[in-house]
Order: structure tokens, then sequence, then C-alpha cells
């Protein structure tokens, strides 16, 4: 863990272009890939279908979204997230894929946490889904442990100077998830409808719940 920059306490132990331009570029090369590797025969297109299908719905930020959401309304469960992140989140059935170890840290009115890794980019997948670009960035893996409050406002999130701001550096052995503290005038709000306040975002800490300034594929371009 860091602790804004003053304390450097390392986590690690060793530690087809197509013609009515649907597809942006990078998903006409993806297309176009896909459609040579299909036609060797050397990929089933139903296969990779499957694949897409349980990274978006399945497996992804929608998973750590219900967790949020969760430990929001039921103090019991944020009680047992607090103790023992790894069997609370698997107990919603989120398990597998770098997320066997996990730990929840909780924004307050006081501290902010923010999760990188520093070596490489160890990421809860099974409840995160796929990583952004900028958090495998050197700039992002360098710069959220030297500078965490500028970084955090080049993603347009500007927190009081008086706000503690914990760096948590996640590892092959442990991963982190951050709960962000819930929105004000939520107290009516289900489950469900909590859970789609929380971007993949404000689980790693560059935004905050209910946030519109970053959606979930978005970045600064230094970063990326």
């Amino acid at each position: 863990m860091h602790e804004d920059h003053d304390d450097h306490n390392h986590g690690h132990d060793h530690h087809d272009h197509h013609h009515d331009n649907h597809y942006s570029d990078m998903q006409a090369r993806v297309k176009a890939l896909e459609t040579l590797l299909t036609e060797k025969g050397l990929i089933d297109p139903a296969a990779i279908d499957v694949i897409v299908e349980t990274y978006e719905t399945k497996v992804g930020p929608r998973n750590g979204a219900h967790v949020v959401a969760k430990a929001w309304s039921d103090a019991d469960f944020a009680d047992w997230l607090r103790r023992d992140a790894t069997a609370a989140i698997a107990s919603l059935g989120y398990t597998g894929r770098q997320g066997e170890h996990m730990r929840a840290v909780f924004n307050t009115a006081k501290t902010h946490n923010l999760v990188v890794c520093t070596l490489c980019s160890c990421y809860p997948w099974s409840v995160l889904g796929l990583p952004p670009v900028w958090y495998k960035a050197p700039a992002y893996r360098s710069r959220a442990v030297i500078d965490p409050r500028g970084v955090l406002a080049e993603f347009g999130l500007v927190l009081p100077e008086g706000k503690k701001i914990r760096v948590w550096d996640s590892t092959a052995e442990l991963r982190y998830l951050v709960i962000p503290e819930r929105p004000a005038g939520t107290e009516g709000m289900d489950e469900e409808a909590l859970a789609g306040l929380v971007s993949r975002d404000a689980m790693i800490g560059t935004s905050i719940a209910g946030s519109s300034k970053i959606s979930a594929a978005g970045s600064p371009e230094a970063l990326a």
C-alpha cells in the first residue's frame, strides 16, 4: 500500500473497415483478423461469441457494481466484505481468473482509495472484467504512486486537499476492489438501481460513484 506519496510501502512480495463506418479502426482490424482466421478454419466464431458474451455480461464491471451495491444496502455484507472480501465476493458467484484473493477498500469522507499495479497489470478480472488500456500504461503505473492527486485530476476527479489518498499496489497474490462512497439522495434505491451508479473507474478509484465525467471506457490521453 502507498499512502499519498509520502509513505512508500510496496505491495509486491517479489514481486473490416465497413462501408457504413459502423466499425472504429480498431474494431475493423479485429473484424478483419477474425474473418481471416475463420476462413482458415483456425477459430470458431460461435466460440468467440461465447467468450465475448461472458466478459460483457458475466465477467465484468457489472459484477463489481453488484458487490458495491450490496455493500451499500446490506451492512452485514459490507462488514463481511471488510473482513474477508474473497469469501464475500465469492458468495455472489464471482470467482475465478485473477480474482482468487481479494481485498475491499472503502472510500470515506476522509479517505479516497486508488488501485494500481506498479510492476505489471494485476487486475481483478472476475469483478471488473478486462483491464482498461491506461491501467497497464507505464505512465499510470508510475505516476499513480508519485502523484496520485495529479493523476486523479487528469481523470476529472479533483479531491479536497484535506482528503487523504491511499494507493494500493495489486500483486499476483492480492487484488483490490474500491468500494466508492454511496451518493447522497440514493436512500430509496434498490440494489439494481444502485449498481447502475457504479462505474468500473469508480471501483479502481479514478472516479466516484454517480460521476458522469469519466465513462467506463474513458481515460486521459496522457495515461493511455
